[in-house]
């Protein structure tokens, strides 16, 4: 392998083990912070030997056994003998007590996965819910602080500050690390499906990242959606959220052309479609939907549903998804939905008509710093034939966004507008 593809080969061995990884690390250790650093340890060390002397067949057991032994010293140095010294004798007999507990969950919950369980743990109700979704989206989804800053329109700082007073909350209050049981699921599904679906979303496209499209990010929040939907199974909204993330998902290759560019859903060729993932999203939201207790993610699946099976962009039925962009403008009335459902509009009866609305949101001053909504606003001009004000509004989103692939797409709108 030459230097470039070692170190691909590299990231793509970590970006699939960190996840599993720490999340049992936190499992043994009791705490997110050793668990951290103890696995920062053991990724440096990686780095340095892996190239050399090869890549192990198992790269999740290497970088357990690293961190844990890693995590142990760290805990032993501190010389402390309250809690921090219970884990330490944890980590070191990782077959007694602790997995004894984790056996009986296992036979009670029947899932086995440290992920869903940090999810859980994350998503404490003693946590606010944008702290419950920060955290799980830097310790499960494997985000940097700086992607999640920017998911929620925050100063890095800011979200730097509320993921670490988090972690000590879950610390200081003693919140266990389980999969919870009978009406605790309930409380904690909102905060758990909201974290899957930003998971998918920083995944689809990534917020602050060279890497355009992050499929492992998305592959992973599927995964976990599965488990969820097999440990409540009678859930309309879990299935919900799945059967959204696969249906999105299912047009992964063909968002992209051969050099990197993004192509929009309209251009897209269809035939690059999964349709395979296509049918079992379809299915999921018709299962979802017959138990007739709509919630805001079905309605989205169903929306993407509409979009996914139709046999072109044209024959979408467009006038199908602006009705259920109005029925979940009751469950999530925010303007994003509102922008969304301009859009469905427009093309259903009249680019004009969309615009009226786009407009109306501009002078309300909501989603001023969106690029979407600016994007959206550019793109509606366009097709109106009124190029220069189209102009303008691609340039104002390109200021906004800090995706390369979307940078690129709108300067390419912007040269189409000028034109």
């Amino acid at each position: 392998m030459s230097a470039t593809s070692d170190r691909e080969h590299f990231e793509h061995l970590v970006r699939r083990a960190s996840g599993q990884v720490l999340a049992t690390l936190i499992r043994y250790c009791g705490d997110i912070d050793t668990a951290e650093e103890a696995l920062a340890d053991a990724l440096l060390l990686a780095a340095e030997n892996w190239p050399i002397d090869g890549f192990p067949d198992s790269p999740e057991a290497w970088l357990l056994t690293v961190a844990r032994r890693r995590a142990i010293d760290r805990i032993r140095r501190e010389r402390q003998r309250d809690d921090r010294s219970r884990a330490a004798m944890a980590l070191a007999t990782p077959d007694d007590t602790v997995d004894r507990e984790l056996a009986e969950e296992r036979w009670r919950s029947g899932i086995d996965d440290d992920r869903l369980r940090l999810i859980f743990t994350c998503c404490h109700p003693a946590l606010a819910l944008d702290a419950q979704i920060a955290l799980t989206l830097r310790t499960v989804g494997g985000l940097t602080t700086t992607e999640i800053a920017s998911g929620f329109l925050v100063p890095e700082a800011t979200m730097a500050q509320r993921i670490v007073r988090a972690k000590r909350k879950i610390r200081l209050a003693g919140i266990p690390y389980r999969v919870p049981d009978g009406h605790e699921l309930t409380d904690r599904l909102p905060g758990v499906l909201r974290v899957l679906y930003l998971v998918l979303n920083e995944g689809y496209l990534s917020t602050d990242s060279d890497e355009a499209t992050r499929r492992e990010l998305a592959e992973r929040a599927i995964e976990l959606g599965r488990l969820l939907v097999a440990l409540m199974p009678d859930e309309p909204e879990a299935r919900g959220l799945l059967a959204l993330m696969i249906l999105q998902h299912a047009r992964r290759d063909a968002r992209f052309d051969a050099d990197g560019e993004l192509i929009t859903t309209e251009h897209q060729d269809r035939s690059l479609w999964h349709h395979d993932e296509i049918a079992e999203g379809e299915a999921l939201v018709e299962s979802a939907l017959r138990r007739r207790t709509p919630g805001p993610y079905q309605l989205q699946a169903a929306i993407a549903a509409l979009n996914a099976t139709a046999t072109s962009f044209d024959a979408t039925d467009w006038r199908q998804i602006a009705a259920l962009y109005g029925e979940l403008g009751r469950f999530e009335p925010t303007p994003v939905v509102e922008l969304n459902r301009a859009v469905a509009i427009a093309f259903a009866f009249g680019f004009d008509q969309g615009l009226a609305l786009v407009d109306g949101l501009v002078r309300r001053g909501v989603l001023a710093d969106y690029h979407l909504l600016h994007a959206t606003r550019g793109d509606l001009l366009l097709r109106l034939g009124r190029g220069a004000e189209a102009r303008e509004s691609f340039l104002t989103a390109l200021d906004l966004t800090a995706n390369p692939a979307e940078q690129r797409l709108l300067r390419r709108r912007i040269d189409e507008a000028a034109r």
